[in-house]
C-alpha cells in the first residue's frame, strides 16, 4: 500500500535496551524518502539509536529531560516535519504495512486521528495473559463498532496517528496522554477512526503488582479533568459494571477462564479503589504514578 502523506513516527522510550531495536526495525522498511523516525528518550540507549542514525538518515534521536511521556511528546511535536504524526512506544513493534493502514483514513479531511490495533503476545493459558487478551479483544470490538458508527473512540497509546497541527501540546501531568489527545481531537470537531489492520504487538504485565502499576496510572488518567470535562465518552466505570455480565458469559472458554474473568472484575474493583485513594485522597501525581513495569520489558 502506498502512503499519500509524509509521516513522522515518534517513538518515546526510556531504558528499553532489549526492545528498541525491534521497534525501530519494524518501522524502517515502511518509511518513504519523505518520512522520518524520531526516537525521544532521556538517554541514547547504549548508542543503539546513534548507530541507526549513522546508517539511516530517516532516524533522529532527540534527548528529553526525563519528565515523562507527555513532556517527551511535546518536544517531539516541536521537531516533526511530516503531515501525519504516528505515535508509539519503544517496547512494542508494529506489523507490516501498519503505517499505510494508519494513514489511509486521512484521505478524509474530517479525520483527525486514527487508532491502531493492540494485540497481546502473552500466552492465553496463564491468568495474566488471559486478562490481556480479554481486555484487548474487548477494546478491539468496541473500537470496531464505534468507528463503524462514526462515534467517538479513544486511540490506543501503543500505536495511533494524528494530523499535524491539531495537537501541539499535551498537559505534562496527564496520566493517559492517549485519552487526552483523543479528546482534544474530538473537541475540535474531527473524527477518530480505527485501523484494525494496523497491528501493534504488546507485552503485558505478568504479575499483579505490575498489572496494578500500569493500570492505576492509565485508568487514573480517565478521572482527570482533561477527560471528565469533555463531552465525549467511550467508556466509564458504570459502563464496565453494566457490561460485565455479558463479557463473563461470552468471552471465557471453559471453567478456568470463567474463574479468571471473575477474578479480573474483582481486580478492577481493587484498581478503582486505588485510583480513588492515590489520585483523589493522597493527590499523587505523574512522578509518583508512572512507575516502570519490569515484566513488560
Amino acid at each position: 500500500m502506498d502512503k499519500k502523506h509524509s509521516v513522522s513516527v515518534i517513538i518515546t522510550t526510556s531504558r528499553e535496551l532489549h526492545t528498541i531495536s525491534q521497534s525501530i526495525e519494524a518501522v524502517l522498511p515502511q518509511l518513504s524518502p519523505s518520512d522520518e523516525l524520531l526516537i525521544i528518550s532521556p538517554d541514547n540507549l547504549g548508542g543503539i539509536v546513534k548507530k541507526y542514525n549513522k546508517r539511516n538518515k530517516h532516524v533522529r534521536w532527540i534527548r528529553d529531560k526525563g519528565k515523562g511521556k507527555p513532556s517527551a511528546l511535546n518536544l517531539g511535536f516541536q521537531k516533526v516535519h511530516g503531515d501525519i504524526l504516528i505515535l508509539s512506544d519503544g517496547d512494542v513493534f508494529i506489523n507490516k504495512d501498519a503505517l499505510s493502514y494508519l494513514t489511509e483514513p486521512f484521505g478524509n479531511v474530517e479525520v483527525g486521528a486514527v487508532s491502531g490495533h493492540p494485540v497481546s503476545i502473552e500466552k492465553k493459558d496463564r491468568m495474566f495473559g488471559f486478562w490481556s487478551h480479554l481486555l484487548t479483544d474487548t477494546a478491539h470490538q468496541m473500537r470496531l463498532r464505534k468507528s463503524r458508527e462514526n462515534k467517538f473512540l479513544e486511540c490506543s497509546g501503543y500505536l495511533y496517528a494524528i494530523r499535524k497541527g491539531i495537537v501541539n501540546r499535551v498537559p505534562e501531568d496527564a496520566l493517559a496522554e492517549d485519552a487526552v489527545i483523543s479528546h482534544i481531537v474530538a473537541d475540535k470537531g474531527l473524527k477518530i477512526k480505527y485501523a484494525p489492520q494496523a497491528t501493534v504487538y504488546v507485552k503485558y504485565p505478568k504479575n499483579y503488582k505490575d498489572w496494578l502499576r500500569q493500570k492505576v496510572r492509565s485508568s487514573g488518567g480517565y478521572t482527570q479533568t482533561y477527560v471528565t470535562e469533555s463531552p465525549h465518552k467511550m467508556r466509564t466505570p458504570l459502563y464496565e459494571i453494566l457490561s460485565s455480565p455479558s463479557i463473563i458469559i461470552r468471552y471465557p472458554e471453559g471453567f478456568k477462564e470463567v474463574i479468571w474473568t471473575m477474578a479480573l472484575f474483582l481486580a478492577r474493583v481493587h484498581l478503582w479503589i486505588l485510583v480513588a485513594v492515590k489520585l483523589h485522597f493522597l493527590r499523587q501525581t505523574l512522578p509518583n504514578l508512572w512507575l516502570r513495569v519490569e515484566s513488560t520489558k
